[in-house]
Order: C-alpha cells, then sequence, then structure tokens
C-alpha cells in the first residue's frame, strides 16, 4: 500500500540543535529528582533494616533523629512558598 503524497514524514530543521540543552536539562531533573528520593528515602525509611552504611554522609543521616527530615520538607515548604507569593503578586498586579 502506497503513502498518499500529501504525507511526507516531517524533515529536521535547523532549530532542533537548540533543543538539545533543553532535553538535556530535563534529563538532569528527572536524574537528580530520583537521586534525591532515593537518598531521601534510604535516610528515612529504610535505614531501619539495612546495616549501617560505610558513607560518612549516610551514617551521619541515618542516626540523626531529627535533622534527616528538616532537609526533606524544606523543598515542598519552599514550593508552596513560591507558589503562594506568585499568586499574591499576580493578584496585586491585576487588582
Amino acid at each position: 500500500m502506497s503513502r498518499p503524497s500529501g504525507s511526507h514524514s516531517p524533515k529536521r530543521s535547523s532549530n532542533d540543535s537548540t533543543n538539545l540543552p533543553l532535553i538535556r536539562t530535563g534529563y538532569a531533573i528527572v536524574v537528580l529528582s530520583v537521586l534525591f528520593f532515593l537518598i531521601g528515602g534510604y535516610a528515612t525509611f529504610f535505614s531501619v533494616f539495612i546495616s549501617p552504611p560505610p558513607n560518612f554522609v549516610l551514617e551521619v543521616m541515618v542516626e540523626d533523629t531529627h535533622y534527616k527530615y528538616l532537609v526533606l520538607f524544606l523543598i515542598p515548604t519552599f514550593s508552596y512558598f513560591a507558589i503562594a507569593n506568585w499568586v499574591g503578586w499576580q493578584y496585586y498586579q491585576n487588582t
């Protein structure tokens, strides 16, 4: 079966090379998010079931009972604060 004459595969333009840094930035955000989730999950949940790690930083996080939650909760708190301030600023500008 032949393809209709009006349909053809899209050609790559010269602007595709400008999208490459955006793709790398997206991959970096995903990798850092997964890494943060794994380290945070280890420090808060899985460290109870696994023997102490040989890494000094992870060992300090595991043995701490209070401040290991601070880093995990600062990110959503900061995000909420930034969004609430942005919404407030939009209300202020549009009144």
